[in-house]
């Protein structure tokens, strides 16, 4: 009886040996990201994309010899799920790293939270100023661009074409929109809100009745220019509304932040003639040669049916650059793999891009693009085929500098450094 029960336990105490070695040889990262809400198909281009990268990664070997998993929750793009989720990410599944977004005040606040538990963010898609200034902290990066770059990218493009014509603005009533509206007048010369009017709308859950109101007082004031700082299926609702109410034939009409999910779900009819910018579209690698960037957007395309737009570029790039990072480092330890990616330099889909140290912002080349001819979309073979390059503007030319980065903290009564890190060193004292 007793041989028989030792051999019993023996067996247990194997199997949940083996249990723990299976859970130390796999590093857990954690997907914040919307699969529900207004920003539903940004988020699912994340995961698609995120999906492809550790199957590429751990197909090489993983991160230091260890396979990695994607522990995904849905933000609902709200700030009160997403608390709940990075703190279970974190406190209950144990993960090295959380990346995702698309609302930047989801992204803020999952910021916040890793860095009180000193883990790595990364922005997928969080296009708010605030997020890498205001609101920036040494364990937040942002891999996307920002609205300050965004309106860098097609103000001179709108400067040249409407000199002295009036603007209106509808805007999502948070950081984002707030911050992209306020770019966007900066660098058109349209900051008098007597002479160049605007409207918010709720964020989130903003209604139908919300954009038919907000389009028939822009429609009131007969703009040259309407300005829609609108994101994911609220932009749809409102530029729907502007084609409805018959301000699409007489207006130009702008989306400061546009993606590909944004233009196909509102169709190639309506967005035609639409301006915009991104950091990316499946278009930039064949325009400029990027072999890297073309090879990604034939695998995603030949896996889901479909060409992937910036959210799944970015997701897909962080994962790359957290190996990268931790490779470098020699650990995922989250002080040690912020340090190593403080001005590094890397190229995958695009050109070279790098992140810079004062502020975790990626410096990255922008593209002011203009929506084609519905005839020209419908001749692609996904009928996705949306965008023609403008123009591409260098990260630095687009980027806030340094100096104008401090300001800004200052003003707001933030640090102008972001936070010193200690770094345990195998075998040594903690160092700084």
């Amino acid at each position: 009886m007793c041989k028989i029960g030792t051999v019993c336990m023996a067996v247990v105490g194997l199997v949940l040996f083996g249990t723990t070695v299976l859970a130390q040889d796999t590093i857990k990262i954690g997907l914040n990201y919307p699969k529900t809400g207004p920003y539903a198909v940004q988020g699912l281009d994340q995961l698609q994309a995120a999906e492809m990268a550790v199957t590429e990664i751990n197909g090489s070997g993983g991160i230091l010899g260890k396979k990695i998993e994607i522990v995904a929750r849905d933000s609902q793009s709200k700030v009160d799920v997403t608390n709940a989720n990075v703190t279970e990410l974190i406190d209950k599944e144990g993960v090295k790293m959380v990346f995702g977004g698309a609302s930047s005040a989801v992204a803020i606040a999952a910021g916040k939270i890793c860095q009180e538990k000193q883990i790595p963010f990364f922005g997928t898609l969080t296009y708010s100023t605030e997020t890498t200034c205001e609101e920036g902290h040494r364990f937040a990066f942002r891999e996307c661009y920002d609205s300050w770059m965004a309106a860098q990218a097609i103000s001179s493009y709108l400067k040249e074409k409407f000199p002295g014509k009036k603007y209106f603005y509808v805007s999502a009533d948070y950081t984002w929109g707030h911050t992209t509206e306020a770019s966007m007048r900066t660098l058109t010369g349209t900051e008098d809100t007597d002479a160049h009017k605007g409207i918010k709308t709720p964020f989130p859950g903003a209604t139908e009745e919300d954009f038919k109101k907000a389009i028939s007082f822009a429609k009131m004031v007969n703009p040259d220019v309407l300005v829609l700082v609108l994101f994911g299926n609220d932009m749809v609702n409102g530029i729907r509304q502007a084609t409805a109410q018959g301000l699409k034939g007489k207006t130009q009409i702008v989306v400061p932040n546009l993606t590909l999910g944004m233009a196909e779900g509102a169709g190639p009819k309506v967005m035609e003639g639409v301006i915009g910018a991104l950091p990316w579209c499946w278009q930039v690698p064949y325009q400029y040669n990027y072999e890297k960037g073309k090879k990604f957007v034939e695998d995603f395309a030949a896996k889901n049916n479909r060409y992937p737009c910036t959210s799944g570029a970015s997701a897909y790039t962080i994962l790359y650059e957290f190996k990268a990072a931790a490779e470098k480092a020699g650990t995922v330890d989250g002080p040690a793999v912020v340090k190593a990616l403080e001005n590094r330099e890397y190229t995958l889909l695009k050109d070279k891009q790098i992140w810079r140290d004062f502020d975790h912002q990626s410096i990255q080349t922008v593209y002011a693009v203009i929506c084609k001819p519905e005839a020209d979309v419908l001749k692609d073979k996904f009928k996705l085929d949306y965008f023609t390059i403008l123009s591409a503007m260098s990260g630095d030319q687009a980027a806030r500098t340094k100096e104008q980065w401090t300001a800004i903290r200052t003003k707001a009564n933030k640090p102008v450094a972001l936070e010193e890190l200690t770094i345990a060193v195998a075998g040594t004292a903690p160092q700084k």
